[in-house]
């Protein structure tokens, strides 16, 4: 028997029964909503929007990297500034990053930011070396030099406990840090 106000077991059900459609799509909104930000912020172009990235883009695209080799490729800002492998990691690094990178576009000046300071100290954490590796799987490759077969057998073998970006500081921008000091020379 229910009491006067209360629901019955069809009014139970019933509320059961749209609390289990509401919860369906609301985790559907929010998977396909997910998916559709990490598209979004993946793009080259969205990684630019901020005022302080706008030299980087344009050392970026004067770089091997930014498409100046002989294929034509162009590796996007996230597939080198972002972990692979892990996906959780991989979410979890962009959300960082991507909070970070807002809060420094508001907070700090370009044209009296250190970024050669900042690069020395940071290079390593903004580049990954499981990043390097999903595009460079042969690292000696036919005409590489010998001081570079050797460094490359020495990373394969666990011997050189370095990262890419140590012995490569600058590959994925084209004289970055002159391009940044031209760009905010000209803001003046």
């Amino acid at each position: 028997m229910s009491s006067k106000g209360a629901p019955g077991k069809s009014g139970i059900k019933k509320i059961w029964i749209f609390g289990a459609v509401f919860g369906v799509a609301a985790a559907l909104v929010m998977v396909l909503a997910s998916g559709f930000m990490v598209e979004t912020t993946n793009t080259d172009e969205f990684c630019a929007s901020c005022h302080v990235m706008e030299p980087f883009k344009s050392s970026w695209q004067a770089s091997v990297h930014g498409g100046q080799n002989p294929q034509g490729f162009a590796a996007q800002c996230v597939d080198c500034h972002l972990p692979h492998g892990n996906f959780v990691d991989y979410l979890v690094t962009k959300a960082i990053t991507g909070l970070s990178d807002v809060y420094h576009n508001i907070s700090i000046d370009g044209a009296t930011f250190d970024w050669a300071a900042n690069t020395e100290e940071n290079r390593l954490k903004f580049t990954f070396d499981n990043a390097c590796h999903r595009c460079h799987l042969n690292l000696t490759p036919p005409g590489i030099s010998k001081g570079g077969l050797l460094a490359h057998r020495a990373y394969l073998r666990g011997e050189a406990n370095k990262m890419c970006a140590e012995c490569h500081m600058h590959v994925g921008h084209k004289d970055m840090l002159k391009t940044v000091s031209d760009f905010y020379a000209a803001q003046k």
